[in-house]
């Protein structure tokens, strides 16, 4: 095993070329999240729980404004179209009753002149701007506007079912095209009529014409009276609701806050056992077996036989290499001195373990490392004992690069490898093969804030790069 641990980035030339093959990225810094790693377990905030609650509501509140509108316009559109018809109706039933007569089917100036006084006298108002009344033929024998007497205009379905007796009356917003309203101009109308008849039997259509602006002022009325009914039902529903909001939220957090104490306490309990494991290992099995290695040396040395002698010589050797597997196997299970020694002491020992592989290796540490807190330490070494361990099990690597570089605001570890690579983009599939420690890692490192940034190309090798905030 070759260890380059003191020649500096800027001397070394790197060790393969990856800066344009395929990434797979994680994390913060605007990284998109590839669909094998495991969200980030944000914390719970009530506030914002409760905030996003309220907003949600803005267009329930929106939409209750636009129907209770729309509601009020068409309520009062009938409502405006109920009153004409019923104004239409005294108007109608006091002209026959005291104004009307044969003669105006004769165009008699006597019975033109009553109706004519009526209409101005009693029945034009405000709203009620003109009235029309049309002989059987269509022809219009009474108007307070002059442009229109003896006209003939064409009934419409309504009119004629009207003047036949079938309906007792209509009303409806006047149709601008018709002849009959050229006069209005762009002035929309609402329209009524009813049947009369003269005293000797002959039907005629009586109708009153109504300022629009009835519609639009009911409909604004209407509104002005049930908007703030609703809109303030509808705020009195959302007050009422936040409580409960408040309370799912605080409950939603301490779930969460509960859960990660769980996981907390999984893995110190984890933490806890590797190291007792790698304690009895140390100090059991491994003493033992070192202590056997070196009394069959001592005992080869002074074997009267030289087969006993080669024996003895071939088991301690068979006995030092297990003990050197062994103290592999405790570095992975637990590193004794990451805390103790520091990050570059314990990566060191992590690629001892490759030194049966032949594999040559460099490691470069900041010396601002031993600044770094506990938890990025463990996470960083994490990082590293997964990233060797697939160069281990997967790419057949002949050079291995280890770097931590620290600054001001982050911590960097890369791993770089010559091996066989492979395409980022099936890093789901693997996944879904049961090769999770990537997956596992992402997770551990997005929590922290952090982000992992994994290049390769297959048959030129894998960078990992695992960026943790300061």
């Amino acid at each position: 095993m070759t260890t380059l641990d003191d020649t500096s980035a800027h001397q070394r030339p790197s060790l393969v070329d990856l800066s344009d093959a395929p990434v797979a990225s994680l994390g913060g810094g605007g990284a998109s999240r590839p669909s094998w790693a495991p969200a980030p377990n944000k914390p719970v905030s009530v506030r914002r729980y409760v905030l996003r609650f309220a907003l949600a509501g803005l267009p329930v509140l929106v939409l209750v404004i636009i129907i209770t509108a729309l509601a009020s316009v068409r309520i009062g559109e009938h409502l405006a179209i109920d009153n004409a018809k019923k104004a239409n109706r005294i108007a109608a039933l006091e002209t026959e009753r005291h104004a009307l007569d044969d003669g105006i089917l004769v165009g008699d100036p006597a019975t033109f002149g009553r109706i004519d006084s009526l209409v101005r006298d009693f029945v034009l108002q405000d709203s009620l701007i003109k009235v029309k009344i049309h002989g059987p033929d269509g022809v219009v024998l009474y108007s307070n506007d002059d442009t229109l007497l003896g006209q003939r205009f064409p009934f419409g379905p309504d009119e004629l079912a009207v003047l036949g007796g079938q309906l007792d009356e209509e009303a409806e917003i006047s149709d601008l095209t018709k002849l009959e309203n050229g006069s209005d101009g762009d002035t929309q109308l609402l329209e009524a009529y009813r049947r009369i008849t003269t005293p000797n039997g002959t039907p005629l259509l009586f109708e009153s014409y109504f300022r629009y602006d009835e519609v639009t002022e009911t409909g604004d009325r209407l509104w002005r009276q049930f908007a703030p009914i609703a809109v303030g039902a509808f705020l009195v529903l959302e007050l009422v609701q936040i409580p409960f909001a408040i309370s799912l939220a605080r409950r939603v957090r301490s779930g969460q806050e509960q859960r990660e104490r769980l996981l907390q306490h999984a893995v110190d309990s984890s933490d806890a056992e590797r190291r007792r494991i790698a304690s009895d290992l140390h100090d059991g099995v491994v003493q033992d077996l070192t202590g056997v290695s070196m009394s069959l040396t001592a005992g080869s040395r002074v074997a009267e036989h030289e087969s006993t002698r080669e024996v003895m010589v071939d088991a301690g050797s068979k006995i030092r290499e297990s003990v050197k597997s062994l103290r592999s196997m405790l570095v992975d299970i637990y590193p004794p001195n990451l805390y103790e020694e520091g990050l570059r002491s314990a990566l060191a020992d992590l690629l001892g373990a490759l030194h049966n592989r032949e594999v040559v290796t460099s490691l470069e540490v900041d010396a601002d490392a031993v600044t770094l807190p506990r938890d990025s330490v463990n996470l960083l070494y994490r990082s590293a004992q997964e990233a060797l361990r697939n160069v281990t099990s997967h790419a057949h690597a002949a050079h291995v690069a280890v770097a931590v570089e620290v600054s001001a605001s982050r911590a960097v570890l890369t791993v770089t490898d010559d091996g066989a690579g492979f395409d980022p983009y099936t890093l789901a599939e693997r996944a879904r093969d049961g090769h999770v420690g990537l997956r596992s890692l992402a997770g551990l490192v997005s929590d922290a804030g952090g982000a992992i940034e994994i290049r390769s190309r297959e048959g030129v090798g894998t960078q990992v790069t695992v960026t943790l905030p300061r």
